[in-house]
Parts: structure tokens; C-alpha cells; sequence
């Protein structure tokens, strides 16, 4: 059997599968625990904040969504940016992503450990990172359809916790639930909606933003469904709304039955569920909180994993990754190489936990800390030059991103504005700083593997095929 037959993915994820990995990778411990910090930060205010990130996060979906119906691809905005801006931007903007999802993976490691050793002491907090980490490497080497399924039952846990709080916190503001001290929205307005003025809900919104990156999930999985097209076109409207319900709708609640001062908020054994929780008088609530962010961890890592490795064989197929990463299970279909490969940064942070020196893993993750930005300017961009491209071909689309091209170019000085206000503003400069260097030395890489030739030729694999 020639090695070509062991270098093509195999599909079979299903639109519920698809959804539910682009819900699961967006929806972390940042939801439950970290988004007390934007609160204490901006008030009740801080809906504004999540609202203006879900506006952004809308507008990039449907301009991701155009292309990617038009060209579905396991590489989605990477192959979008080398055929549209040029082979560097798709070299950078991969490389970044997998970045990040392999970094967040070693986050996603340490913080289970710590929360299974908080419940089984008799273990270190390193052994049970290790044991999350082997054990869903084993899942990325199942056929896609068997990890598919996996995720989508992982996933719906924290899906149904959110639910219910939303319901139980919905009906704790019109004085139905008979439990806990918290009634009403009084909260709301309390002590001012924005009581720390319009620059806190702007500094806010620069947090807020980092929470949503995850959903373009959706497109870089769609190209293993029986109809990715099509797939594309559902998830992508459906993905969307639930997760600007689920974030929106979770704060909204919190923020008017807690008081945005309260101590705990920013308290990081403790978050925004946990406080939320026992002011509505339901117990055992910080074991409730750490069950859902366990397996909220375990699915992020999960999702973290299959996307960073489908990123490296996209890479891989393009010339800008060595071949190797191509490989695939004979019959799984899976690329087991890019799987082992994106894992590296988890075993490294099992390492510095069991070394205790897990704070320089924070040093490389403040590299990260603008990559969703990053990813969205240059989804943009690659819209607007495609979107020009096609129509110039007199190519009917599908799907289309809405008022194009002003919409975008919207998107596009809005990012471009927010790069600016962080770094003038202060409080994320070094993150801007940092990921802007990490993306300077790959653009150099990117560009030097331009000019000499390295990997394959531009036309092999189906690198750059003409737009359709």
C-alpha cells in the first residue's frame, strides 16, 4: 500500500459533533472562574463588554463561514491567508494558533491536576495531569467519528450546568427560587452600572475578547464531515448564538444577583459560579464549580488537541511543516504524528508542576495573550481580498458576510484600534508586546521559507488550488 493511502484524513463527524467541539473549545474555566475578575472590573457594566465581544466574535464567524462554505478546509483561515494575503501570512497565523492550543493544553493539564488533587490528596497534582494527558491523547487516536462522539458527550456536561444555572438564576431574579439570599436584579444598579466609568468597560472588553476564541473550531473540523459545506452553514449560525447565550446570559445573571465588589469574584480558588452558586443557597457549591471545571479542562483540552494537530497537518499538506505530520492512521484516519507533536507542551507543564516551577509556563503563555486578535484580523482580511477575488471571477457565493465590505472593514480597524488602546492603555501591553515578537520571529521563518523554497513546491498537495 503506497504511503499516499496513510496521509488523507477520513471524516465522519457529524454536525451535532461539530457544534458541540466549537462550543467546547470556547467555553472554558474562563467562563466559570476568570470572568469574576472583568466583573469586579467594570461592574454591571461588564455586559457591555461581553456583548461588544460577541458583536465581534458574530462578524468574524460569518466572514470565516463565507469562505469556508465556499472552500472548506482542514486548515480553514491558515490555507485562507495563504491563498489570499500570501504563503507567510498562512505560515504565521498556523503557526500562532497551534501555539496557543498546544500552550493552553499544558494550562488545561494543571489545572485538572490541581483539582484532583484537591479531591485525592494521596496522589501528587502532577501524576493526575499525566494521567488526563495520556489518556486523552489515547481519544485523538481514535477514528474521528468514535472522538467525535467523545467530545460531544464530554462537552455537554458543562453545556447542561450552564443551562441550569441559567434557569435557576433566572428564576432567582423574578423571586421564584426559594433558596439563598439573592432575589431580584437589584445588583444591577446598586451601587451604579458602571460605578468605575466607561474606561473600565473598555479595559473589560480587551479581556473579554481572549474568552471567545474557540468557535472558528467549527471550520477547521469541517472538512472530516460527509458535507462540510453544508455543515459549515449550520454550525456556524447555530455556534454563535449559543455561545453569546451562554456567556452573556451567565453574566447577566451573576451581575444582578451579586454585588460586583464582592471579595470572591476575584478570588481564584473560588470564581464567578462558585459565588454565584451559594448566594443562591445551594450547597456544596465550590465541589459543584470544580466538577463542572474539571470536565470543562478535560473537553477544552480535547478540542485543544484535535484542532493544533489538524493545524499541523494543514501545515504539514502545504509545505510549511515537515511531511512527516501528515501521517495518518491506517485505519483511523488520524494524523497520530501532529497529535503526539501538539502534546509536548503538556507533558513539558507535567514537568514543571512536579519540578514546582509551573510560573515559568505563565511567561510563555503571556505569549498568547493577543494571538484571538491576531487570528481575527487576519480571518478579515482574508475575506475581504477573497471576497474581492470571487466576485471578480463572477463566482456565485452561498454564504455571504453581511454589508461586505464595510462590515469588514469595521472588523478591521476595530482589532487594529484595540491592538492600540492595549498597548497605550497598559494593563495588556506586555501581552501585546509578546505576541507581536512570538508572530515577528515566525513571520521572519515564514518568509525566508518563501524565498528559498522550503518544504514543498506551492502547487503539491493541493497547496493554493485556483478559487472555485
Amino acid at each position: 500500500m503506497s504511503n499516499s493511502n496513510h496521509t488523507e484524513l477520513k471524516g465522519g463527524l457529524k454536525p451535532r459533533h461539530l457544534t458541540m467541539m466549537s462550543i467546547a473549545g470556547v467555553i472554558g474555566a474562563a467562563l466559570f472562574v476568570g470572568s469574576g475578575t472583568q466583573i469586579a472590573l467594570a461592574g454591571p457594566a461588564v455586559i457591555l463588554a461581553f456583548l461588544g465581544g460577541g458583536i465581534l466574535v458574530v462578524l468574524v464567524m460569518r466572514m470565516l463561514g463565507e469562505m469556508a462554505v465556499a472552500q472548506p478546509d482542514t486548515g480553514s483561515f491558515s490555507t485562507y491567508a495563504d491563498r489570499a494575503i500570501g504563503r507567510w501570512a498562512g505560515f504565521t497565523i498556523g503557526w500562532l494558533y497551534w501555539y496557543f492550543w498546544t500552550l493552553l493544553m499544558g494550562w488545561e493539564a494543571y489545572v485538572a491536576g490541581q483539582i484532583l488533587h484537591e479531591w485525592f490528596p494521596m496522589f501528587p497534582a502532577w501524576g493526575y495531569a499525566l494521567i488526563l494527558t495520556v489518556t486523552l491523547i489515547g481519544v485523538n487516536f481514535l477514528n474521528v467519528r468514535n472522538y467525535g462522539e467523545f467530545e460531544f458527550w464530554f462537552a455537554l456536561i458543562k453545556v447542561v450546568a450552564i443551562i441550569l444555572f441559567l434557569v435557576i438564576g433566572s428564576l432567582a431574579i423574578v423571586h421564584l427560587w426559594p433558596w439563598g439570599e439573592a432575589r431580584g436584579w437589584s445588583q444591577l444598579t446598586a451601587q451604579g452600572f458602571m460605578p468605575n466609568g466607561p474606561k473600565a468597560v473598555v479595559v473589560a472588553l480587551l479581556g473579554v475578547m481572549f474568552a471567545f476564541i474557540g468557535a472558528e473550531i467549527v471550520t477547521v473540523a469541517a472538512a472530516e464531515s460527509a458535507d462540510p459545506g453544508r455543515a459549515i452553514l449550520k454550525t456556524t449560525n447555530s455556534v454563535v448564538w449559543r455561545i453569546c447565550l451562554f456567556y452573556i446570559g451567565s453574566i447577566f445573571i451573576v451581575v444582578c444577583l451579586v454585588p460586583y465588589n464582592s471579595p470572591g469574584l476575584q478570588d481564584p480558588t473560588r470564581g464567578t459560579y462558585d459565588i454565584a452558586l451559594d448566594a443562591l443557597g445551594i450547597p456544596y457549591s465550590r465541589l459543584i464549580v470544580n466538577f463542572i471545571v474539571l470536565t470543562s479542562v478535560c473537553s477544552c483540552f480535547n478540542s485543544a488537541l484535535y484542532t493544533a494537530s489538524r493545524m499541523l497537518y494543514s501545515l504539514s499538506k502545504r509545505g510549511d511543516a515537515h511531511r512527516i505530520m501528515q501521517r495518518t492512521g491506517r485505519r483511523t484516519g488520524t494524523p497520530y504524528v501532529g497529535v503526539i507533536i501538539s502534546s509536548l507542551f503538556a507533558f513539558l507543564a507535567v514537568w514543571l508542576t512536579a519540578t514546582s516551577q509551573m510560573d515559568l509556563y505563565d511567561v510563555l503563555m503571556q505569549a498568547t495573550g493577543t494571538i484571538a486578535l491576531f487570528v481575527y484580523l487576519v480571518i478579515a482580511c482574508s475575506q475581504l481580498r477573497m471576497r474581492q477575488r470571487l466576485q471578480a471571477q463572477g463566482v456565485a457565493l452561498q454564504f455571504k458576510m453581511w454589508l461586505f465590505p464595510w462590515l469588514t472593514y469595521a472588523v478591521i480597524l476595530f482589532i487594529i484600534g484595540a491592538l492600540i488602546i492595549m498597548v497605550v492603555e497598559g494593563t495588556y501591553r506586555n501581552e501585546v508586546l509578546y505576541t507581536s515578537l512570538l508572530g515577528g520571529v515566525i513571520v521572519v521563518m515564514g518568509i525566508v521559507a518563501q524565498v528559498f523554497g522550503i518544504g514543498k513546491p506551492r502547487d503539491a498537495a493541493g497547496a493554493n488550488p485556483p478559487a472555485r
